[in-house]
């Protein structure tokens, strides 16, 4: 975010986060679509749809990561002004919530992959939420501009 008042994020991180985001997303698949589905078998009529709930709940919160981090991507190549991507539709998308006593009946790849997905949602979010507070500058800050115009 070239030369604005915004909180930098380094192309680094956001590159790193996307290839963690790109990467649980192919495990997601592969387990909830393939490899999980024995242990999902063998779960109890209300765990099974639990258990189909949560690949849903991961895919939603990948697919929210991975599109603000795009955003971030569009604004370091300056496809994107940083002002569009604090508008409301591209900040980071709510997060479906996960009950932790429906993870007590899940097998446990399936706990380690939604575990791993809210982690990763979390650190973006704070992230996201920088922008906030990037958006009113400081106390400190206004003093000091001042005094810059002033000499």
């Amino acid at each position: 975010m070239k030369g604005q008042d915004a909180i930098t994020i380094h192309r680094r991180l956001v590159d790193s986060l996307y290839v963690e985001a790109m990467v649980l997303a192919d495990e997601a698949r592969g387990y909830f679509d393939q490899l999980g589905r024995d242990e999902r078998d063998a779960l109890a009529a209300l765990s099974r749809v639990a258990f189909s709930c949560e690949s849903l709940k991961v895919t939603t919160r990948l697919m929210h990561v991975i599109a603000w981090l795009l955003t971030q991507r569009a604004v370091d190549s300056g496809e994107l002004q940083p002002d569009d991507a604090r508008t409301p539709s591209r900040r980071l998308g709510p997060a479906p919530e996960t009950d932790a006593a429906v993870l007590a009946d899940m097998p446990m790849q399936a706990v380690a992959i939604v575990q791993a997905s809210m982690d990763l949602y979390r650190r973006v979010a704070r992230l996201d939420s920088a922008f906030d507070v990037s958006a009113v500058p400081s106390p400190a800050r206004r003093m000091l501009d001042r005094l810059a115009g002033a000499f």
